[in-house]
């Protein structure tokens, strides 16, 4: 198969999807596949007893990243994987998994994507969003409350306690490995345009056509 495999990362409400569905737009979608970091969380039960209000979900081992790898690489070998689904409500995994063929195009996204230098060495392009941290929280409050049934002062205790902590630590320098970023994310149209001509030269180098 050889596909090529891009990696878009930035702080959470960043507007990664966002970036990710304009790129989308300028690409045959039948060819891409989205894979999302967040569909990796372990399930509850990983944590010997302990509530999700004592858990760190914006820390890297909150994350299966290994079996994301393990997948990835079979992707790039042409061979289907079985994806785990994740119930944020619940913070556990579903029983059901999601069958993923290999397209010529993987995307994964996630905050924590560029920590790990396993995952890192499988991007053919590693991007940035790079968001103003009001609006990052806006949008985070937003989509937890309208998608997640969090309250706002969950969500503001979550933000306070762990996400901002861990943005600072880990989601923050992971920017050094980027090869492109983005600031203000959809609304940068010059650099989603010069990301899609990479991707298409990318993509004919590899033996496709977007």
């Amino acid at each position: 198969m050889n596909p090529l495999v891009i990696g878009i990362a930035g702080g959470s409400g960043s507007g990664k999807t966002s970036v990710t569905n304009a790129i989308l737009d300028h690409l045959d979608k039948d060819q891409v596949l989205v894979i999302q970091h967040d569909s990796y969380y372990r399930d509850l039960s990983a944590y010997g007893g302990l509530t999700p209000a004592g858990i760190n979900f914006d820390h890297p081992d909150s994350l299966e990243t290994s079996l994301l790898i393990r997948h990835i690489e079979d992707l790039r070998a042409g061979r289907a994987i079985d994806q785990p689904m994740y119930n944020f409500a619940t913070h556990r995994r579903m029983d059901s998994t999601l069958r993923i063929e290999p397209k010529k195009i993987i995307i994964i996204d996630g905050i924590l994507i560029f920590v790990d230098d396993r995952l890192r060495k499988l991007m053919d392009i590693k991007i940035y969003v790079d968001t103003d941290a009001d609006e990052r929280l806006i949008r985070r409050i937003r989509r937890d409350i309208l998608e997640r049934g969090r309250s706002v002062e969950s969500v503001m205790q979550q933000y306070t306690a762990t996400v901002k902590p861990m943005h600072l630590q880990f989601v923050e320098p992971s920017k050094h490995w980027a090869d492109v970023i983005i600031p203000r994310g959809l609304e940068n149209v010059v650099a989603i345009d010069m990301v899609v001509a990479k991707i298409k030269m990318l993509l004919s180098d590899h033996g496709g056509a977007a």
